[in-house]
């Protein structure tokens, strides 16, 4: 993990990047089912949702939205936190065998008004399937230290 200081003045609206990717197996489903309680059908019964729409099991929202925000990470900076996330939506389902990246965007930069010494940065997240479908779309907001005046 690359630990990259960056104060909030070094951010740049329309900056990019993208994330590696990784493939989704049943294992991702019973585990996450078993963290979570969730074992709606949607996520355990294939028998079930042969007769759905989808014809095959989906990843939890949940589970989707831990992996493609977690595959993220890759980047770490020791001056920026998360402040949450808002607008979380699930466009398409995620499917056993489905590889997701993640395309991160700087959307806006804003004062914070509860800290002077911090500033607001605004992410477009956009979790994508192998067909370049979004799969997950939210707003990551964190905030940054300024750089010292002085």
């Amino acid at each position: 993990m690359m630990e990259r200081p960056r104060h909030f003045e070094d951010y740049v609206v329309g900056e990019k990047r993208r994330t590696s990717g990784r493939t989704i197996t049943e294992t991702d489903f019973v585990v996450h089912a078993g963290h979570t309680g969730d074992f709606f059908p949607h996520h355990m019964d294939a028998e079930h949702m042969k007769t759905t729409p989808f014809g095959q099991r989906i990843a939890h929202g949940t589970l989707t939205f831990a992996i493609g925000i977690g595959l993220t990470a890759s980047e770490v900076n020791p001056l920026a936190f998360t402040y949450g996330f808002d607008r979380v939506r699930f466009p398409k389902p995620v499917f056993i065998g489905d590889t997701i990246h993640t395309v991160l965007t700087i959307q806006a930069l804003e004062d914070d008004p509860k800290r002077p010494t911090h500033g607001r940065i605004v992410e477009s997240v956009r979790v994508m399937n192998q067909r370049d479908e979004v799969v997950l779309a939210c707003d990551h907001i964190y905030l940054a230290e300024r750089r010292p005046r002085g």
